[in-house]
């Protein structure tokens, strides 16, 4: 292949369903090896399976890419009304929408005896590959069909047997070399004739890849390991159509595995882009984790930007081994991320999961304000691992209403009198900082300058009566968020109570 040719990478999955992360992956590296080298970015959609298409799952892989970050340059894409539209000089973008291109090409190779008719019934089929397994033998086709005269195949056309067209395979050889796993020989006798087009009119995958990502003059085809026993087929499909002089470069990536170090499966649970949104992950996250199961940077960055991922992107540092999905790394990754972020951005992107809490839905109305919530973001910010935490371990920023036991609110061996004391001294201190002046900054500094060198008789009553909680952040920062009436409001209750 000339290497000059303009870079240009699709994505092409089927509208199955949601979008597996492993097709985000393959997603990632075709956008990151088109931005890195201001090629295009193509997404396609194959849906010559039409039986296992979902309603409205084009629309939904759309989302996913785009709340990814991945931009579409050309092919599938959506519109300001989020009705699905084709861009581009190469479409139809969608296969069941190129069925005559696809025939004319099987009907070449059919004429150049590339290719043939196959009449077999599924009885038939169903039964030659019994007896091969049977014989400890690799299911292939046997050629039944091969040597049909031209009278015989018509004969069958007019009497309406259901047929499919096969792939000749020519003897000898086929070598290729793959990105990631280098130069690969297989002999042609151990491939079988596929079949190139079905009963009903529609190509396989095997055809319809061959002639999309040629016509559509893509240059580089990421996709997973599982696919490598099929590359020697495509590359004996572009060879006889006499393409291999443009074949694109075959880029296979390693698995990605589960905790037991098998393949991560569909049926193992939320393994959709969509599962993961809804768990409250940040894009740039998922993004970050699932870009790093296929390749290695080389260096000790662990957390990278969209852009940062674009520009350290290269083929030669994707691994042989598959990356391990583990759920623990993604959740760090995860909290680096929130924490880079500003409020403003946090705000944005955690207030639709804090509405959807059955604690904030009853909470005051003063407790719903964008200033209060970026106070709780600003607080929780540096320990949330994802936006559906908001809140869940601080609930009584969002109730007037605390439960406090007495018993929980003493500095280890004090008495009620020293409690009361205590609680008393912090009263009066924040009684004397104006609204104003009502600082994280200000709080902290004028409560630690009265406790001294006894911070635990002031402040642990303090953060016990604010909060009704064992656990939670620091005073200064509950009293800040709470708000100067509020605090006091609750301090004076509990004084009421230890009387």
């Amino acid at each position: 292949m000339n290497d000059k040719r303009e870079i240009r990478t699709r994505f092409a999955p089927s509208p199955t369903g949601e979008l597996h992360i492993g097709g985000l992956r393959t997603a990632l590296n075709d956008y990151f090896l088109a931005r890195k080298n201001k090629g295009k970015f193509i997404l396609r959609i194959e849906d010559t399976d039409q039986k296992r298409l979902v309603e409205g799952a084009v629309e939904r892989l759309v989302q996913s890419l785009k709340w990814g970050g991945i931009r579409i340059d050309e092919g599938i894409n959506l519109d300001n009304k989020n009705n699905l539209i084709e861009t581009g000089d190469y479409g139809p973008y969608t296969q069941s929408k190129r069925l005559t291109i696809y025939k004319k090409y099987v009907q070449q190779l059919l004429d150049e005896d590339k290719a043939y008719y196959c009449f077999c019934s599924s009885e038939r089929l169903d039964k030659l590959r019994k007896s091969q397994q049977q014989a400890k033998q690799p299911p292939k086709y046997d050629r039944c069909c091969l040597d049909l005269s031209k009278e015989e195949i018509h004969q069958k056309i007019d009497a309406g047997e259901k047929y499919v067209v096969r792939f000749k395979v020519p003897e000898g050889i086929t070598t290729f070399k793959d990105e990631v796993f280098g130069k690969i020989s297989v002999k042609n006798e151990i491939i079988d004739d596929q079949i190139i087009m079905k009963s009903d009119g529609f190509p396989t995958y095997h055809l319809a890849v061959v002639v999309d990502d040629y016509l559509m003059k893509i240059s580089h085809i990421f996709r997973g390991v599982e696919w490598l026993p099929s590359t020697p087929k495509h590359i004996l499909l572009y060879q006889a159509l006499g393409w291999e002089r443009k074949m694109p470069k075959f880029v296979h990536m390693a698995n990605i595995l589960n905790a037991n170090k098998k393949k991560l499966s569909k049926r193992e649970g939320s393994v959709s882009v969509e599962d993961f949104r809804k768990q409250g992950y940040p894009a740039e996250a998922i993004v970050n984790f699932i870009a790093l199961l296929g390749w290695n940077p080389k260096t000790e960055q662990e957390i990278f930007s969209m852009q940062e991922l674009i520009d350290q992107f290269d083929i030669s540092k994707m691994n042989r081994a598959g990356g391990v999905f583990d759920l623990k790394r993604l959740d760090w990754i995860s909290m680096q991320h929130i924490k880079k972020m500003s409020i403003d951005d946090l705000y944005e992107k955690a207030l639709p999961f804090l509405r959807e809490k059955d604690f904030y839905k009853i909470a005051p109305a003063d407790c719903k304000n964008e200033a209060y919530i970026k106070k709780v973001l600003f607080v929780e910010k540096d320990r949330l691992e994802k936006f559906t935490q908001v809140g869940e371990e601080n609930k009584f920023f969002f109730t007037n209403n605390i439960e406090i036991d007495i018993e929980d609110i003493h500095w280890k061996n004090s008495s009620i009198t020293e409690t009361k004391n205590s609680l008393l001294q912090s009263e009066k201190v924040l009684e004397n900082i104006t609204e104003d002046d009502w600082t994280l900054e200000n709080i902290e500094g004028k409560l630690l300058a009265e406790a001294g060198d006894k911070r635990g008789d002031l402040l642990f009553p303090l953060r016990a009566v604010l909060t009704g909680e064992k656990k939670s952040p620091s005073p200064f920062e509950i009293a800040w968020v709470l708000g100067k009436e509020k605090s006091i409001e609750r301090i004076q209750f509990a004084i009421t109570k230890l009387k």
